[in-house]
């Protein structure tokens, strides 16, 4: 079946697992924030997968320090790319992911996801959003709408492009980073902000 085709029978199915929950104040685009500023030179992208332990891993042994190292030169971006055949918990919680931002709190999400990922499951991501203070009703009616399932395909479809076949995977401007470690990712970053200084306007 070709991505296209897929994405449409996908796409069909969410319309019809959401008949059946109020989606009143829910909203299908994302509001997931980029970390760092907007005029930093150089973007971090990972796609990962929230049931990942690699991923839960490289929270805290690449993306945190990678961040207190570059503070204010870098901007962070994460994609969703659930390994559903593996990981059954991994869709609900990146849906989970895009409910928690759209009310402010992604990166919060993040952090409790990556924390506690040894209790991942479908009631813990609403144990969760209550623990961030979230709107229960609004949180629930969101995950189980799965309102957020084009945004959710449009990242994997984009990683597919870029060849992304597991988890974590580390790109810096648009480039793959090969190997998933810190110093590699610290190589990566000061090559392509030492290339940025020296671009001209």
């Amino acid at each position: 079946m070709n991505l296209l085709r897929y994405a449409s029978l996908f796409l069909f199915c969410i319309s019809l697992s959401a008949c059946g929950v109020d989606t009143t104040g829910l909203s299908a685009a994302s509001s997931r924030p980029i970390k760092g500023p907007e005029t930093a030179l150089v973007t971090v992208t990972e796609y990962g997968d929230f049931q990942c332990p690699a991923c839960g891993s490289a929270y805290t042994i690449i993306n945190q320090p990678l961040l207190a190292k570059y503070e204010s030169k870098i901007r962070f971006e994460f994609k969703h790319f659930p390994l559903r055949t593996i990981h059954v918990n991994a869709y609900e919680a990146a849906q989970a992911a895009e409910c928690a931002a759209d009310q402010g709190k992604f990166w919060e999400f993040v952090d409790m996801d990556y924390q506690q990922q040894k209790d991942l499951s479908s009631t813990m991501l609403r144990t969760w959003g209550a623990a961030l203070g979230l709107n229960a009703d609004l949180f629930d009616r969101c995950i189980r709408s799965e309102i957020k399932g084009a945004t959710i395909m449009a990242d994997e479809a984009e990683g597919e492009k870029l060849g992304v076949s597991g988890t974590p995977a580390y790109f810096v401007n648009g480039v793959r980073v090969e190997v998933s470690s810190l110093e590699a990712l610290v190589t990566a970053v000061d090559e392509a902000l030492a290339k940025a200084k020296s671009t001209p306007l």
